[in-house]
Order: C-alpha cells, then structure tokens, then sequence
C-alpha cells in the first residue's frame, strides 16, 4: 500500500515538473527568446528583477536605469523600491524625444518598455532597441502573453529580457491576482536567471529525467552573496496557463 502510494506521488512530481516544462516552451516560443524561468510572483517583481539582472551583468559599473512613460504604474513603483537600495538612479523618458536615451551616454544600464504600452499602443522599438545595446545597456521587454500569439515576439527589436504576466493565458482574471508571471532572457543573460528553471536530463539507467537543473546560486545559504535573493513561483498558476496553451494548440483557428 505504501508503495502504491509513493509511486502515485511520484507520478505527480514528474508531472508538474512536465507541466512547468511546457509553461518554459510556451513563454520562449511567444518572446523569441532563448530560455524561460518556471514562474516568477508577479510581473512587477520580475521587472524588478529584469532590472537588477541588467545591473549584475553590465561590464563596467553603471547606476542610470530608464523607464518609459507608458509603462504600467504598478510596475515602475516596485522597480524604483528595488533601485533604491541598489543605489540606482532612475528616470522616466519619452521615447519621443530623440534625447532621451542620448544624455546617459555612459551611465545607462537599461531601458524597460511596455509592449503593448498601457495606453494600448503597439509600437516599433528596433532603432531605439540599438541606441540602448549602442550605449551599452539591455532592453528589457514588458509584454503580455497573449498578446503576442498575434504580435511580434520581442525578439524582432533584440530584447534581451522580457517579463510580463500569465494572468490573461488561460487564468482567470480574479479581481486582479494571484497569476503567474514569466521571466525570459537572451543566451548571454543566462547565468544570472532568478528563480527555477525545469531541465531535461538523463537518470542513472539513461532514460529521460526533468530536474531543476538551475537553481539561484547562493540563495540558500549566503543570501547576500546571492545572484537574486527571489524563490517564490506561482507553480499552479504556470501550470494552468501550460494547460490553456495545449488545450488550443500551436495553430491559430481561423474565423
């Protein structure tokens, strides 16, 4: 009986591991990007997160990050809470101007878009995309899900991290919360990726294994030595915006 038990137990585990799986596949299909984390709390605190990962990464020491004025609210109070203790300066631009991203020539380390903008407008980021990686800095993408089954993915203007929510992937909308948000970034970010990601490996007879193959360094036992101090997901919430991705399916039904 125990045995039976265990075994259904297991069974569970390695299916919630596939699941989540499938939540990385989906997010790195939709953004074009090379890899995808498990799930992170919510996309205010993956923005943030996006922001100190660009912070980590920069080759020289930079303290300049900038936010575009359609970002959503919410979004740029927690990366300005995050900057602070980094010792981070942050400012709004208008992409309009064409100095905006110019007057930090030497100090920038990122820009964070919205895409869609919370005005609704879909705009073309490629020439602002290369003043950023120009000057030295990431572009880090805010963007919604399923939004993008229809739009470019943030991989056609060279977005090196891209962040955003699952709420409207198949999650109940929910007076706002809980849901999933998504972390994803280019290859060279991948070092520096918070919170879990769900590989493919091999066990001891050779047959295919799902491990968390990447796990926050440090962040167990030396928190302040730690690439990010984040280890919260919304497992559930991924696994069922996985669920409402295999339910349609790749293709895009006609009307």
């Amino acid at each position: 009986m125990i045995k039976f038990q265990l075994s259904k137990y297991w069974e569970l585990i390695v299916g919630r591991l596939e699941s989540l799986l499938n939540f990385q596949t989906v997010v790195t299909e939709l953004t074009g990007l090379a890899l995808a984390n498990a799930s992170l709390l919510d996309e205010s605190t993956a923005a943030a997160e996006a922001m100190a990962m660009a912070y980590a990464t920069a080759k020289t020491k930079r303290h300049t990050f900038l936010i575009e004025k359609n970002v959503f609210p919410q979004t740029a109070a927690v990366i300005r809470g995050r900057a602070e203790g980094l010792g981070i300066t942050v400012h709004e631009v208008d992409l309009a101007s064409p100095f905006s991203i110019g007057a930090h020539k030497t100090d920038l380390i990122g820009l964070f878009i919205q895409y869609p903008a919370k005005t609704g407008q879909i705009n073309k980021y490629v020439e602002i995309s290369q003043k950023v990686h120009d000057l030295g800095g990431q572009l880090i993408c805010a963007a919604d899900l399923l939004a993008l089954t229809i739009l470019e993915p943030p991989s056609t203007f060279n977005a090196d991290i891209v962040v955003g929510s699952a709420q409207r992937f198949g999650v109940p909308m929910g007076f706002g919360g809980p849901h999933a948000a998504f972390f994803a970034c280019s290859e060279a970010n991948k070092r520096k990726l918070p919170g879990r990601l769900v590989g493919v490996s091999k066990d001891r007879l050779d047959h295919r294994a799902l491990r968390l193959s990447l796990q926050t360094r440090e962040q167990h036992i030396r928190r302040e030595k730690a690439t990010s101090n984040i280890c919260t997901s919304q497992a559930l919430l991924a696994n069922m915006s996985a669920f409402y991705a295999i339910y349609h399916g790749p293709e895009v039904e006609s009307r």
